[in-house]
Parts: C-alpha cells; sequence; structure tokens
C-alpha cells in the first residue's frame, strides 16, 4: 500500500475535529506509553551499557510511519520506514516483529551498528493503527575489537555484524535462527541475547498500550489525534523558526579536531537561507569529503528539522517533538560522499563526535541569523573504553561514555555533566564492584564552562586505577583544537585531555581519538572532559553568582578575576566590591561569537 494511501487511511476525522481536552489526553497516554516501555528496558536489560546508561529509546508511530512520540535519538525519528522496503505494510500481520541496525540500507534512520532497532506493526479491528518500536544499544556486536567501535576501523564491516531490516517474528513465531546467528558473532552472547529480550518486551507492550488506546477512543478518533499532534507541532515550529531567522541567506563553519587516522580538521559547512514567502533551505553541500577513519555521519534529511525542533521546543510543556519537526526545513541538500553523507563502506563508529559537531554547527547558524540569540556551543561526551582479563581469567570489557558541559542559553546557564541528554555516567559504586577498576574521584572540572552573563556548562573529572594485570584502552574526544565557541558575548569553552599517571615522572597524554593503548595493574587514568561555551558578556554575570561558582568548584578564582572582573576578598569568602567596580569599569567589547577571541562570524 502506497505512503499517501496510508495517510488517507488512517484517519477519518481530521485535526479540526479532535477536541482539546481528547487530544491532551491522548498525548499524555503516548508518553505514558513511551516511558512504561523504557523503564522495563531497563529493568529487564543485561548489559550496563543500557541498564546504567540508558543508552536506549522508544517511540509510537503512525501507519505512515511517522513518529508521534518519542525521542530524537539517536537523532533521527524515520526508524519505521526502512522496514517498508523489504515489507511493505499491507503484508504485515499481527505478531510480526522487525530488526535492523543496518546504517546504510536505512539511509541513517541508524547511525552506527552497535545501535539495533525493532519495529512490530500494531492493529485494532483488523486495521493498522500504528508502530510500536524500540533501540538500544548493545555492548558488542562483534568486529576488529571487543566493543565493536574502535577508532582504529577503516571500514564498516570491521565494526560488527551488519543486520538488514528482517522479520524476526512472525505472526508471534520467534526466528531463532536469526538470533542464534546474531549472538554466536558476540563475545558477550549472555547479555546480547538479554538485550534482545528486554527490547522484545518492550516493543509488545507498546503495542499491547496503544491497542487499549485506540480502544478506548476507537481507531478514527485516535488516528485524527495522530495527524493534529503533528500539525500543531509543525506549525509552531515553523513560527519559531521565523521569529529567529529573518529572510536572507546566513553561513556557518563548523570543524572535527581528527579522524584518528591523521586527517583534519575537517569542516563542516552550513548555509541556511530563509525566503522572502517563508521558505527555510539547509545546504550541508559545501562540508568536507567522508574520513577514513570511523568519525563519518549518515545524516538522515529527516533529522535537521527534529534536532532544530528538539531546540526550538526548549522546555515547551504543551508541545510534543514528533515527526511533525520534519517538516521545519522545505529543503535539506547533502553531498554524497561527504562526512555526512559517506559512501559504503566508509567506518562510522565514533559517529558520535560528528553528530554532536553538526548539532552545534545548527546553533551556529540560529545565532549567525539572530545576532547571538540562540544557545552557545557544547563539548562532544567523552568515551573511554578498557579491555582485558580479570584475576579470575574472565575477559571484561568496560565501556563508559563520560559526562561534557553543555552551552549556556540567553537565559541560563549551560548544563553541568551531561553525558547525553537523559542519558548518565557509571555510578561510581557500580564500576569498582563489576570491574577491576576503582574510581578515585569524579568532580567538576573548574573553569571548564566557557565564561559568559550566563556560564557555559562544566565538564567532568574522572579518575580511575587499574586493578587488572594489564588492560587495552580506548580514548575518544574532540572539540579540542576547536573548542566550544561562545555566543552573544560569551566565551568559549575549556577543552578535554586523558593523562595516564598525571604528576609523575611516568606521565603520558594519550592521543585523544585513540585505541590500543596499554595500561597495567596500579596505572592512574584522568579523564578530564570540556564544557560548554558561555553566552553574553561575562562582566555582566551578577557578582554574586560568580562568588557562588567559585565556592561550588565550577570557576576558579583567577577566572573570577580575568574573565568575569569579579575580585574576592583574601580566601575567596566574598566579593571585594570597590576592587571589583574598578575591574568592571573598562568594559571589553564583544562580537556575535568567540573562539578564543571574538568575531562576527565562523566560515
Amino acid at each position: 500500500m502506497p505512503k499517501k494511501d496510508l495517510r488517507a487511511m488512517a484517519s477519518d476525522a481530521t485535526p479540526a475535529d479532535i477536541d482539546p481536552v481528547t487530544l491532551e489526553i491522548v498525548r499524555g497516554a503516548l508518553r505514558a506509553i513511551q516511558s512504561e516501555m523504557e523503564m522495563l528496558i531497563e529493568r529487564t536489560a543485561m548489559s550496563a551499557f543500557i541498564r546504567e546508561k540508558k543508552d536506549y529509546a522508544s517511540g509510537l508511530y503512525d501507519p505512515a510511519g511517522r513518529m508521534i512520540a518519542g525521542k530524537a535519538l539517536p537523532f533521527t525519528s524515520d526508524l519505521v520506514t526502512p522496514v517498508f522496503k523489504y515489507y511493505p505494510p499491507e503484508t504485515m500481520q499481527p505478531g510480526d516483529v522487525y530488526w535492523y541496525n543496518d546504517c546504510y540500507d536505512s539511509h541513517g534512520a541508524v547511525t552506527h551498528t552497535p545501535d539495533q532497532v525493532l519495529v512490530a506493526p500494531v492493529f485494532f479491528e483488523g486495521r493498522l493503527i500504528g508502530f510500536s518500536q524500540t533501540w538500544a544499544h548493545f555492548t558488542d556486536i562483534g568486529g576488529m575489537r571487543p566493543g565493536s567501535l574502535s577508532p582504529d576501523c577503516t571500514d564498516l564491516f570491521q565494526e560488527g555484524t551488519i543486520v538488514p531490516p528482517v522479520r524476526l517474528v512472525a505472526a508471534g513465531r520467534m526466528q531463532d535462527e536469526l538470533m542464534r546467528l546474531f549472538v554466536r558473532n558476540s563475545r558477550q552472547p549472555a547479555n546480547v541475547r538479554g538485550d534482545m529480550r528486554a527490547l522484545m518486551a518492550a516493543v509488545t507492550l507498546g503495542s499491547t498500550r496503544l491497542t487499549e488506546l485506540a480502544r478506548r477512543f476507537g481507531g478514527d478518533e485516535l488516528a485524527g489525534a495522530f495527524d493534529a499532534l503533528l500539525e500543531r507541532t509543525a506549525t509552531v515550529l515553523r513560527e519559531r523558526l521565523a521569529a529567529l531567522v529573518k529572510p536572507g541567506t546566513y553561513a556557518f563553519t563548523e570543524w572535527v579536531d581528527s579522524d584518528g587516522h591523521g586527517n583534519g580538521p575537517i569542516a563542516l559547512r552550513y548555509t541556511l537561507t530563509a525566503t522572502e514567502d517563508g521558505r527555510f533551505i539547509l545546504d550541508h553541500s559545501k562540508t568536507d569529503d567522508q574520513t577514513k577513519g570511523p568519525i563519518n555521519l549518515i545524516l538522515n534529511p529527516k533529522s535537521a528539522g527534529m534536532l532544530v525542533g528538539a531546540y526550538l521546543l526548549g522546555d515547551s510543556h504543551d508541545l510534543s517533538l514528533n515527526a511533525g519537526a520534519e517538516r521545519l526545513f522545505d529543503e535539506v541538500i547533502l553531498r554524497e560522499g561527504s562526512i555526512l553523507q559517506p559512501r559504503l563502506p566508509a567506518p562510522l563508529g565514533q559517529r558520535g563526535v560528528t553528530m554532536l559537531r553538526n548539532l552545534s554547527g545548527y546553533l551556529g547558524l540560529l545565532n549567525a541569523a539572530s545576532k547571538g540569540g540562540a544557545s552557545a556551543s557544547h563539548s562532544p561526551y567523552a568515551i573511554w573504553t578498557f579491555r582485558g582479563t580479570d584475576a579470575g581469567g574472565e575477559r571484561f570489557l568496560m565501556s563508559d561514555g563520560v559526562a561534557c558541559g553543555y552551552g549556556a542559553r540567553p537565559f541560563a546557564d549551560g548544563h553541568d555533566a551531561v553525558y547525553l541528554v537523559a542519558q548518565e555516567n557509571y555510578p561510581a559504586e557500580f564500576v569498582d564492584n563489576f570491574y577491576p577498576m576503582r574510581i578515585l574521584s569524579y568532580a567538576m572540572n573548574p573553569d571548564s564552562g566557557g565564561p559568559g552573563r550566563w556560564r557555559g556548562g562544566c565538564g567532568v573529572i574522572r579518575e580511575i586505577e587499574v586493578l587488572a594485570e594489564e588492560a587495552t584502552l580506548l580514548v575518544r574526544l574532540d572539540a579540542i583544537e576547536h573548542p566550544p565557541w561562545g555566543a552573544g558575548g560569551g566565551q568559549c569553552a575549556g577543552t578535554g585531555r586523558c593523562i595516564i599517571n598525571p604528576g609523575t615522572e611516568r606521565e603520558v597524554h594519550v592521543p585523544p581519538l585513540s585505541d590500543g593503548t596499554l595500561v597495567r595493574r596500579g596505572d592512574i587514568l584522568r579523564l578530564e572532559t570540556g564544557g560548554g561555551g558561555g553566552w553574553g558578556h561575562p562582566f555582566d554575570r551578577e557578582p554574586e553568582r560568580v562568588l557562588a561558582d567559585v565556592k561550588g568548584g565550577f570557576v576558579s578564582a583567577r577566572s573570577a578575576e580575568a574573565d568575569y572582573g569579579v575580585v574576592l576578598t583574601a580566601g575567596g569568602r566574598a566579593v571585594d566590591t570597590a576592587a571589583t567596580e574598578a575591574r568592571r569599569a573598562t568594559r571589553p567589547a564583544t562580537q556575535t561569537f568567540h573562539t578564543g577571541h571574538y568575531r562576527d562570524s565562523i566560515q
């Protein structure tokens, strides 16, 4: 059945026919179903990357494969339609479940191979009413190194087992052969099997709950509510973008430091055109070519609207992020062979670096268009992975994504110590109990947040002692050579680094995107992550806020005076008001962006 027919079938009720009370009940119910699905994944998954880090998500979709409720993670909403290429909706049956992780075949719906996607069609009274969907990051699916995501990879086929869209469950019957094949290719088969069961349980729960919702309201009413939610989100987002971006053409360039194979920096170049008749055209075509190393990102064209839409929605409580955001841009231009649209078999495993720099690039465009009226930039979250053998002779794999700082906003400080959206770092007690490692410290990284009227979020410091006889270390850091920029008069953020045995004669600095570094029992590793850029002139920040930052360990006394113009009394217990007024009497000039120095554009 063609997609346009699916949409026509979806609803005999129009958005205007849905009363506001029913619409809000349906919207709230969808969010509750999504949350219940995700809690089930967290409670039943086996691997720490899902259970402790919460690297998973769920969503609910209409019969055309448009997301009605979910998250823009892994930075796309188009997770259902890749299945239609092999399994048209009219061939689907109750009890079917579809599975894939193929990044290229799904056109970037999934962006690296460890992310496994399950999709289940939902039927009511013999009619397809939507889809239940889940995904999660599996710790190891084969490939050249444990963890499946080595920076050493130069080919997609080195990054683990590739699964095109397949029918994992046919009319309620599990296709065990597929699972046996997949599990056999993992170094952690028990985890893989358990994690898949968790996803299966969650996607089944979503199907059950969506059917119950249809039973309560009726298929037509539910489909009409879906259309109304999509339309409302699309309309509001277009209005908000038009208010921020006036007619004109705006350009911005973001940078990725390196691909880990001697190539870099790599430029992400953007142009945003807003026409007089209200069209928005986003052009990525001048971005640099794909790289040998695994920082390539297959950017699904629908992702741009979801990412910018998530920012424009902000903390709205009356709107939900859904596929209506895909209509934010009238045209999204990408160039095949670029780092944002690589050709098979370019490796993708460390695409998280480029993903976060791409998001920063979109914020840069909004700032260029509004003269500093949007949020400042952020650091990409860091990753370090330890592989080795414990005292009992068992192989271990500890892969931990570590929090960083996010950019300040025109109305508030940036978020401190956030990994990625709602995801988390491993608790120290968990690491100490389950790995031959010991967490020695976990603290804020002072002065990593960019100075500004609103301070950029700070990164963290995480120190760990190796208790295994030896292990190999993978590190992923970026935005070091090109720190996260400040906006609207704010200054750029501090950067990260990884050091073995800091402050000793055996001190070694680990390359920021590297694998295979050997560490031994007793070695101390210190990971420092970067922060977010500041927003607004630092001299406009209230002295009391600066003092609180110093006392809280976010800002040093040196930075308070040098960057914020706030002089503290001896011991740093109070503000020296007279000295501060004298220090701030000479006010440095600012411009729209700050990258170590102020400038009006970044191109």
